[in-house]
């Protein structure tokens, strides 16, 4: 379990505090009969800082962003798959013109 991982349950933490403090908050506006219109600013901090803490540690956990490259010899089918039977070659692009149609035409 990395620092990020922690940082991520800490966020989540937050932004659920910040619900029940939004909740508690329109029960005692229902109390005191005035209407709702919106949280208070704490409460607007609360869910900014922990969105900013779940969007990095969403980023960080899952590990080191590798590129890709249309080039690499990794990147390229070495066989067709076993089963045939999922291959469709009979589909809609067939109506539009290829480019070889295209020069035939001139």
């Amino acid at each position: 379990m990395g620092a990020a991982f922690v940082v991520g349950v800490f966020g989540v933490l937050i932004l659920a505090h910040a619900t029940y403090s939004t909740i508690h908050y329109r029960e005692l506006l229902k109390i005191m009969e005035e209407e709702f219109s919106g949280p208070p600013i704490n409460v607007l901090f609360e869910l900014l800082l922990g969105f900013v803490l779940c969007l990095w540690a969403a980023l960080a956990v899952p590990g080191k962003f590798l590129s890709i490259l249309p080039h690499s010899e990794e990147n390229r089918i070495v066989s067709l798959p076993e089963n045939l039977d999922f291959m469709i070659f009979n589909h809609r692009g067939k109506v539009f013109p290829t480019v070889t149609d295209l020069k035939l035409k001139h």
